[in-house]
């Protein structure tokens, strides 16, 4: 094709499918161009925005400024005023401002059409309308909210303003992601994921109807060319897929019932499995902050080396090692200036992926303060991780480790200080990181905190010279939030083979 494929992205979040699907195609000619993007939270927005300018680059090329940018050498004032077109061009994709699907219908509506036009070539709707009135989680908090009315959360309905996209401009493909406790939501007493896939086959009455397919399942059977499968089939494990990160989400293809297409081209093909260490061993190493204390390096390794010797004395029943612990000092910075050494461990795609040579550094590799209590916590929870390659549950902590709290035997806390083992894929980042590192240890005990930003970052496939605006916990929460790029790069790439084929 001539023209790169246009994609619309609604709940775009910091732009994490998005960076997939741009990344399709040469750096020369790049299939696909996200001519709309929609996200109603500010800093998510500026990030988008951001990473949208990146866009206007040709060859994929980001200009020194964008570097002395994310370095903070400049403010994005200088940086808008060096290449005025190109931010406006960010500007315009995406709306020039925060919009909420609901709310802002009008203003998303007319500029989806304009950016639409009157073409009929193929183009592609993204996005995951949000979770949280789905998932496990959002659902446990809610149920203990005896004023919470599930029928009148219009959280469980948003995907109607995903639909109503649907059922007006009629893309020619649709992906659509979510959590997986969606599977077994019934906010009105019957499974919403069935109503949902009903609605998404037909979104208008006498109008287009779309089938939908599982990326990682193959179908149980197919009814005149209606593929058919169970509701499990459309839950994609991200760590099968080289992802470094045990993440499972609800990822539905639609696609227009007149598109001709061989199902077997449409599964994800899975890749090795990706550690964490292999992630992050190439990372300078960081101490934390302390709160409710002086916080200094001398403070924090007189917490660390006796929380290290008892661990590893009450783990190993024998005494650590006299030798004197190499512990970092620095907490780290906005922009560290390091030259890493990357793992041999990882993948070559997904290394060319992540790595940006010409960044001569890492972004947003900064620590958060932790108390002495968490810190002791941390310290044998992350030593369990590397003795016996597994994080123990809250049962497993000694007496004198056990928080404070009335509710510690209830039941509710059974794995609420978990580590990241280093020699496996992590467990699911999510925005909970946002408020605490509790379930997000570092596997490193001489570390002994809750992974930064740029970590969570990498973990989820985010590239190293992707920067996240607004303030860390708006970071935390628009990392944890997002679909891995990776992951999305090749989606984008079935997407795109489908179109193709279909093109004449």
């Amino acid at each position: 094709m001539l023209n790169p494929i246009k994609i619309v992205d609604l709940f775009a979040g910091p732009g994490g499918l998005g960076e997939g699907f741009s990344s399709v195609g040469p750096s020369t000619s790049p299939t696909f161009k996200i001519v709309a993007s929609v996200e109603k939270e500010a800093s998510a927005h500026m990030t988008l925005t951001l990473r949208a300018f990146t866009r206007e680059f040709p060859n994929r090329t980001l200009p020194k400024e964008y570097y002395q940018y994310v370095r903070g050498d400049i403010n994005k004032q200088a940086l808008a005023c060096a290449y005025p077109r190109e931010w406006a061009a960010a500007q315009k994709e995406t709306f020039g401002r925060p919009l909420s699907l609901g709310d802002d219908n009008e203003i998303i509506h007319a500029g989806i059409e304009k950016s639409l036009g009157n073409s009929k070539e193929p183009w592609v709707l993204i996005g995951g309308p949000p979770c949280q009135a789905y998932s496990l989680a959002g659902r446990a908090r809610n149920k203990s909210n005896t004023s919470y009315s599930a029928e009148s959360d219009h959280r469980h309905f948003l995907y109607k303003e995903y639909l109503a996209i649907i059922a007006k401009y009629e893309p020619t493909i649709f992906v659509m992601e979510n959590v997986k406790g969606i599977l077994s939501s019934t906010p009105l007493g019957t499974p919403i994921f069935e109503k949902i896939l009903t609605d998404l086959k037909s979104p208008t009455t006498g109008g287009r109807k779309y089938n939908i397919y599982s990326l990682s399942t193959p179908p149980r059977t197919v009814d005149n060319d209606t593929p058919r499968y169970n509701a499990r089939d459309f839950t994609i494990k991200s760590e099968h897929y080289g992802i470094p990160q045990c993440r499972h989400r609800v990822i539905l293809l639609g696609v227009r019932s007149d598109i001709e297409i061989d199902i077997s081209t449409l599964l994800l093909k899975e890749k090795p499995k990706v550690s964490v260490e292999s992630m992050l061993d190439s990372m300078p190493s960081l101490r934390s902050g302390i709160t409710k204390e002086i916080d200094s390096s001398n403070n924090w390794q007189n917490i660390i080396k006796p929380a290290i010797s008892f661990a590893t004395k009450h783990i190993t029943g024998k005494p650590s090692s006299p030798q004197p612990l190499n512990l970092p000092v620095s907490r780290g910075a906005a922009f560290i200036q390091h030259e890493p050494t990357f793992s041999s461990a990882i993948p070559s795609d997904l290394l060319n992926w992540i790595k940006d040579d010409t960044l001569k550094g890492v972004i947003q590799h900064e620590t958060r303060s932790h108390m002495k209590s968490d810190l002791q916590r941390y310290s044998y929870v992350s030593m369990c991780g590397q003795l016996n390659g597994k994080s123990p549950l809250i049962s497993e902590l000694p007496a004198h480790l056990l928080p404070n709290h009335k509710n510690i035997n209830s039941g509710n806390f059974v794995d609420r200080f978990k580590v990241q083992l280093a020699n496996h894929p992590s467990k699911t980042i999510t925005s909970h990181i946002a408020k605490d590192s509790h379930a997000f240890i570092h596997y490193d005990p001489l570390q002994s905190r809750g992974l930064t930003v740029r970590e969570a970052a990498r973990l989820q496939t985010f590239p190293d010279n992707y920067l996240f605006e607004g303030n860390r916990t708006q970071q935390y929460t628009q990392v944890g939030n997002a679909v891995p790029p990776y992951l999305a790069s090749q989606i984008g790439n079935i997407v795109a083979n489908l179109l193709s084929s279909n093109h004449t």
